[in-house]
């Protein structure tokens, strides 16, 4: 097998002699931070990219990288067909029947043929079941059906949520989210909103803004709501109802419920919600590639369902953290429509956003079209890496050219026109150009063989088949959504309450409240407890952690010795904003314990609480010990391992390209000393080729002299000498052989070395799999403050 398996290196093909039509045996191995700078891949129906980026996707899935896959032909649902086994059984179900018509076959016969020519071609390039075993071992594979049940559901339920703060805090971003949310929903319901002439525009925008802007989110019944009856009453400057009045907006209202209401819209509502960090990586942590196969929907519901989802990895983006290695790939098979040249769609913003800002993050973004026509090319101008495949008009080879003329002058490097054009018009099926800004030249390779089976687009049928499993595990995991209020759940009996039992009657310096009932049956039933509210700073600086937690902690009182016993205390979610002094009435209430009614008592409680929270409360931080890295507080060990992905792969970038800084100048050396070694042989050789034939010369001349009598005396003297020399010359090409052979091993050892140094580099520690310690900070008594200890009258049944 080749040596393609390197890390941080995607194998995409080899590279292709155009003047001779012919397939050459180099590699073409492409560098995975290079699409941080992201990628645009354009050829016509047929050219072979579908091909080429379900390789590209397959490569960066084994590497560990998570994708998020928009689908509007349906051809990448192919991602999940991979057969490690390679068997006809395993491709039986998936084969096209008309296909296997056309060629006057059975259908187990063509399965048979279609696997045997997988084998055959996989192993053509090197590759074989046991990289397909990797590829599903390394990710796991979804479909997602927006609108559909076929594949897993997704549910808009929460797409009008209130965004994360980093975009709240951002006046562009929030604008945008707003603008093509209302933008793209507006579009479902066919009205075309001009977010400036628009009035639905404006006010829905207004309503959305002012909600978000508050930290409040809205599902679609609230936004209908908030439409008849809105809490803003002033539009720009003029009143609500001059603007818009309560008459129009009620059609306004109805036409969105209408939509609601409609029974195919229920689809919409159900399954997963559009979370991005749960599209990219599964609850343990595992990479995830996320396919959203919306062929089944309308050009509408396209538009709706893409600007939603552009909108949520923007905000998703912007909460990362920065990285120059490439953390996940978004992936659209076909971009017509979304990034047109002059109109403005809902999924333009969003797209342009992640174009201009998603590199920074370490999110590539790659852009697939058979229409390069229809492409806001000026907004591709700094794309780093274009993939050209065989194009169907002149017209389109013309955009082309000026676009990646664009993308030189943008990096600053020399483009010639021509020999592009040339380069072009010559590209066959599967035969690729490659401009990549990172590299010296445009490289033109044929892709390789896909380990994936493309059968072509999945029927509806076929995708729920192959859901199936994934839909039944999926329930199976999902928690309730039900929920407990915690003053129910926090608390534990301390006595019967007795019928009729009246409040005791305390002195005022007892302090003491009542806590919520969460809309308990009446009459309530209060029991007393012990409140203690505190303030803890864990502060480690070797860790870099330095965190302050808000604690509070319910405890039983009791007519026992040792009225308080912290030990049995439980935590709880109530905050001093929780806690009133007046009693729900009717109400009644347990006995006291005596203790609880003498004052001084709550001063030794306090201390008492004080010195536990010393003792027991401890911050527990996730360590890994292969990349010395601690989780954040608050952080889940799923959300740990993931981040430690990224940090691993990071530091592997890192530590690549120092081993390449570390051995270029010894390979630049060597290979120069090479260079002069050849040289020196060639040089040789040639002296001795002039030898032999000035020896040869003397020779003749001297037996043609005795021939006719003269002396042969000077005549053989030369001859000799001519001898000798050529003697010394054979002596100097053998010296300049074994140099240029000591060299070349000097450069097979060097390689070796390198080699053995990338390898050693491979076995790096998996992040997903590494046993995790755990590490627990203590914090101090001066940086305990214990805010309240009082008595409190917790509501029960």
């Amino acid at each position: 097998m080749q040596d393609f398996e390197k890390l941080g290196i995607f194998y995409i093909g080899r590279k292709y002699d155009l003047a001779s039509k012919s397939m050459l045996e180099e590699p073409i191995l492409y560098n995975s931070k290079d699409l941080v700078t992201h990628a645009v891949c354009v050829g016509m129906t047929g050219s072979g990219k579908t091909g080429l980026c379900i390789g590209l996707l397959e490569e960066a899935a084994l590497d560990g990288i998570p994708s998020i896959v928009i689908d509007p032909k349906g051809d990448m649902t192919n991602l999940l067909l991979t057969f490690p086994e390679l068997r006809k059984e395993d491709f039986a179900p998936w084969i096209n029947a008309e296909d296997a018509a056309k060629k006057g076959l059975s259908a187990d016969e063509y399965a048979a043929k279609q696997a045997e020519a997988w084998k055959n071609g996989l192993a053509s390039w090197g590759e074989d079941g046991a990289r397909i075993q990797r590829l599903r071992d390394a990710c796991d594979f979804t479909v997602y059906t927006p609108g559909s049940n076929a594949g897993l559901p997704v549910s808009i339920l929460k797409s009008f949520a209130a965004p994360p703060k980093e975009i709240i805090e951002d006046d562009e971003l929030l604008h945008e989210r707003v603008n093509t949310t209302v933008t793209s929903l507006l579009g479902l319901i066919g009205i075309e909103g001009d977010p400036i002439r628009s009035r639905e525009h404006i006010l829905m925008s207004t309503i959305l803004s002012d909600a978000w802007t508050n930290g409040s989110s809205l599902d679609l019944a609230g936004l209908i709501h908030q439409i008849q009856n809105p809490s803003i009453k002033r539009i720009g400057v003029l009143e609500l109802e001059s603007f818009y009045p309560s008459k129009d907006r009620f059609s306004l209202a109805m036409a969105l419920n209408n939509l609601l209401a409609a029974p195919g819209f229920r689809l919409w509502m159900e399954g997963e919600p559009l979370d991005v960090q749960s599209f990219l990586y599964g609850p343990s942590g595992k990479p995830r590639v996320s396919i959203f196969s919306i062929a089944h929907l309308s050009d509408a519901e396209r538009m709706f369902f893409v600007s939603l989802l552009l909108n949520h990895i923007v905000g998703w983006m912007r909460t990362q953290t920065g990285t120059t290695s490439l953390r996940a790939i978004l992936y659209i098979d076909e971009v017509f429509g979304y990034l047109p040249p002059v109109a403005n769609p809902p999924s333009k913003l969003p797209l342009l956003t992640l174009m201009k800002q998603a590199r920074a993050f370490g999110v590539g973004v790659t852009l697939v079209t058979q229409n390069p026509v229809d492409l806001d090319y000026k907004s591709l101008s700094n794309t780093g890496t274009w993939f050209i495949g065989r194009l169907q008009t002149e017209r389109d080879k013309l955009r082309i050219l000026d676009a990646l003329e664009n993308a030189a002058a943008g990096s600053g490097k020399a483009y010639d026109r021509t020999e592009m054009d040339q380069i072009i018009a010559g590209l066959g099926n599967r035969v690729f150009l490659m401009h990549n800004v990172n590299e010296n030249a445009p490289v033109i390779f044929t892709s390789r063989w896909a380990m994936s089976y493309l059968r072509g687009p999945l029927t509806r049928d076929q995708i729920k088949s192959l859901m199936s499993p994934i839909k039944a595990k999926a329930g199976s995991l999902r928690p309730s959504e039900a929920s407990i209020p915690s003053s129910q759940t926090q608390q534990a009996p301390i006595g019967a309450v007795a019928q009729g039992s009246q409040r005791p009657v305390l002195p005022s310096q007892v302090p003491q409240y009542f806590l919520p009932s969460g809309n308990q049956r009446t009459p309530l039933a209060y029991r007393p407890m012990l409140l203690g509210i505190s303030q803890i700073r864990f502060s480690d600086v070797k860790k870099k952690v330095d965190v302050t937690r808000e604690l509070e902690f319910l405890a039983p009182i009791t007519n026992d010795p040792v009225p308080v016993d912290w030990e049995g205390a439980k935590k709880t979610d109530l905050t001093m904003p929780d806690l009133s002094n007046q009693p729900e009435e009717p109400a009644k209430y347990a006995d006291l314990p005596s203790a609880a009614s003498v004052p001084k008592n709550y001063a030794a409680w306090q201390k008492d609480f004080a010195n536990w929270l010393l003792r027991s409360q401890k911050l527990e931080l996730l360590r890994s010990p292969g990349l010395n890295q601690y989780s954040r507080p608050g952080e889940s060990e799923s959300d740990f391992r993931i981040r430690m992905q990224l940090a691993a792969r990071e530091l592997a970038d890192d530590n690549m390209e120092k081993l390449r800084n570390k051995y270029a100048p010894k390979y630049t050396a060597l290979d120069e000393r090479i260079r002069k070694a050849e040289m020196a042989v060639d040089k040789e050789q040639d002296q001795v080729k002039r030898q032999r034939y000035q020896g040869a010369v003397s020779l003749g001349s001297t037996l043609l002299g005795a021939f006719v009598g003269r002396k042969a005396t000077s005549g053989a003297t030369r001859t000799v000498r001519d001898y000798q020399r050529v003697q010394k010359e054979k002596k100097d090409i053998e010296f300049a052989g074994e140099n240029l052979q000591a060299l070349q091993q000097q450069r097979k050892k060097l390689e070796e070395d390198f080699q053995l140094e990338v390898k050693a580099l491979g076995q790096r520690i998996d992040p997903l799999t590494e046993k995790l310690e755990t590490i627990s900070i203590a914090s101090t008594r001066t940086n305990i403050t214990v805010k309240l200890v009082a008595l409190v009258w917790s509501p029960t049944n």
